[in-house]
């Protein structure tokens, strides 16, 4: 089982807005995600289009490409934690001073390959299902 991480930190966005990218790819294959992500008209994709790539880059450089494939990695994890807060003021009228919280996250995204693998299996398993029942027609069409 390979595993991977990769981190974005102080990323100046919220990590609320951030939140509603990533539940939208949370749990899905690496490939389906930045083919979703690609097309997000949200301002938080890009970053996290480059985070997911990033830790599929790592499995590979950590493992080799020939032992792992990016599209057979899964999403398990993406954590959209808040970072610092940088403080700004706007002035108002009448010596009023309105404070503006401009906030950061950090983004934490874990992949592995268990996903692939069990799919692959369910499809060898049922492949072999119709090829048996398939070989079982023609035996009794032949008698």
């Amino acid at each position: 089982m390979i595993e991977a991480t990769a981190k974005a930190k102080y990323l100046r966005m919220s990590a609320r807005k951030m939140r509603r990218v990533a539940d939208l790819v949370r749990g899905m294959m690496v490939d389906d995600a930045l083919d979703l992500l690609k097309f997000t008209p949200k301002r938080a994709a890009r970053p996290l289009f480059k985070t997911i790539k990033s830790a599929a880059a790592n499995a590979i450089a950590e493992k080799g490409s020939a032992k792992v494939k990016a599209e057979d990695m899964r999403i398990v994890t993406i954590e959209i934690n808040g970072a610092s807060i940088l403080p700004r003021i706007r002035f108002q009228s009448m010596g009023r001073v309105f404070r503006i919280r401009k906030r950061s996250c950090h983004v934490v995204v874990n992949l592995s390959d268990e996903g692939r693998s069990e799919e692959r299996e369910a499809v060898k398993a049922s492949r072999k299902g119709r090829r048996k029942a398939a070989h079982k027609k023609e035996r009794s069409s032949e008698e």
